[in-house]
C-alpha cells in the first residue's frame, strides 16, 4: 500500500545574505560565501530547496584569550599571533569564515585604540582569503570609536560587522552603510526585539540582504531549547512571508558552550563527568547540533574537533 507523504508548501523564503568579495567586485577574498535561501524547514529537503550549506566559522581574537586549557590546546603554537592563528584555522582546519573579535579593545583588556584594532584586520585579511565576520569587544562605547574605523579600513571587502543591539545600532549601521558591509543585529532570545531591531537598522537604509540576526543562542543544558524554539518561530515566519524575520541565523556556539560549567569542571572536581578534553569538545559539538537543526546558517565554533563533528552533521543533513 502506497503511503502519502503530506507536504508543506510555503508562500516564501529565508533571504540571502552574501559575505565577502573578490578582487572583482572590489575586495580581495578568494570567493564570497552565501548563506540563507531556505524555503523549507531544516532539511526537508522533500519540501522545499536548500540551497546553501550551512557554514562555519572559527572563532580567534587579538588578545590570548581565557579560554578553556583544551579549547586553546591545538592553537597554542600560534595563539599570540592572531593572524597565524586565522591562517591556520582555514589552512589546517578548513574554516569557511574568520570571525575576528577584537577582544584588546576593551578598557580593561588592554584598550586598543582603533586604529590598532584597524591595523589588526589587515593583517588577518592579508593572511587568508575567506570573507570575514569581525565584531568588537563587548563595550559599546569603546566599540563606537572602534567598527567605523575597522570597517573603513575593510572598505569593499563585504565584512560581516557586529553587533547592532536595540540601544546601540546606529554608529554600526551607519558605518556599514558608508563602506558597503553587513551587520550582525543580536536580540536577548527575543522573537519581537529582533524583528524590532530589523526594523530600525532597515528604517536607516541598510538592505534586509545585508543583514543576519544573532538570536543569543544558549548553550548545551543552559537555555537551548529555549533558544531552539525562537529559531524556529523566525524560520516559520520568515516562509510564511514576514520579510522582518526572513535574515540568515549566526549561533555563538563556542562562546556559549565555553561558559557552561560542564564544559570547564574538571574531573578531580565532578568524577562523574568523564574526561574534560572530550567533554569540553562534546559540549560545543552537541550545542552546535542542535542549532544546525533549528535552522541556522552561520556556526561560530572554537575546537578543530567541534568543528570536524559540526562538519560531519551538516553533510548528513544536506544529503536528499
Amino acid at each position: 500500500m502506497a503511503v502519502e507523504v503530506i507536504k508543506e508548501r510555503y508562500s516564501s523564503k529565508v533571504g540571502e545574505v552574501v559575505l565577502g568579495a573578490t578582487k572583482a567586485e572590489g575586495g580581495t577574498r578568494s570567493h564570497t560565501v552565501t548563506v540563507g535561501g531556505d524555503s523549507t524547514l531544516p532539511f526537508l529537503h522533500f519540501e522545499g530547496e536548500v540551497p546553501n550549506r550551512p557554514v562555519i566559522a572559527m572563532e580567534v581574537q587579538d588578545r590570548i584569550p581565557d579560554w578553556n586549557p583544551v579549547v586553546k590546546k591545538p592553537f597554542e603554537d600560534v595563539i599570540g599571533d592572531v593572524a597565524a592563528w586565522a591562517e591556520k584555522c582555514v589552512k589546517e582546519y578548513g574554516a569557511d569564515l574568520i570571525y575576528l573579535k577584537l577582544a584588546s579593545a576593551d578598557p580593561e583588556l588592554g584598550d586598543a585604540s582603533p586604529e590598532q584594532c584597524a591595523e589588526t584586520l589587515k593583517k588577518v585579511l592579508e593572511a587568508v582569503e575567506v570573507p570575514l565576520i569581525v565584531v568588537g569587544s563587548g563595550n559599546d562605547e569603546k566599540d563606537n570609536e572602534v567598527m567605523p574605523q575597522v570597517a573603513e579600513a575593510g572598505a569593499g571587502e563585504n565584512l560581516l560587522l557586529g553587533v547592532a543591539k536595540q540601544d546601540n545600532y546606529k554608529t554600526l549601521t551607519a558605518a556599514c552603510m558608508v563602506h558597503k558591509h553587513s551587520i550582525i543585529a543580536q536580540s536577548p532570545i527575543d522573537i519581537n526585539i529582533a524583528k524590532q531591531l530589523n526594523i530600525l537598522i532597515n528604517e536607516m537604509n541598510l538592505p534586509l540582504d545585508r543583514i543576519v540576526i544573532d538570536p543569543s543562542v544558549g548553550a548545551l543544558g543552559y537555555g537551548i531549547e529555549y533558544t531552539y524554539s525562537i529559531m524556529e518561530r523566525m524560520r516559520l515566519g520568515a516562509l510564511t512571508g514576514d520579510t522582518m524575520l526572513s535574515m540568515p541565523i549566526i549561533c555563538t556556539v563556542g562562546h556559549e558552550a565555553g561558559r557552561a560549567k560542564e564544559a570547564n569542571a574538571g574531573a578531580d572536581e565532578f568524577p562523574g563527568w568523564g574526561d574534560l578534553a572530550e567533554r569540553a569538545v562534546m559540549w560545543e559539538a552537541m550545542t552546535a547540533a542542535g542549532f544546525v537543526q533549528a535552522g541556522g546558517h552561520i556556526f561560530v565554533l572554537r575546537h578543530p574537533r567541534s568543528v570536524e563533528l559540526t562538519r560531519r552533521a551538516i553533510d548528513q543533513l544536506m544529503k536528499k
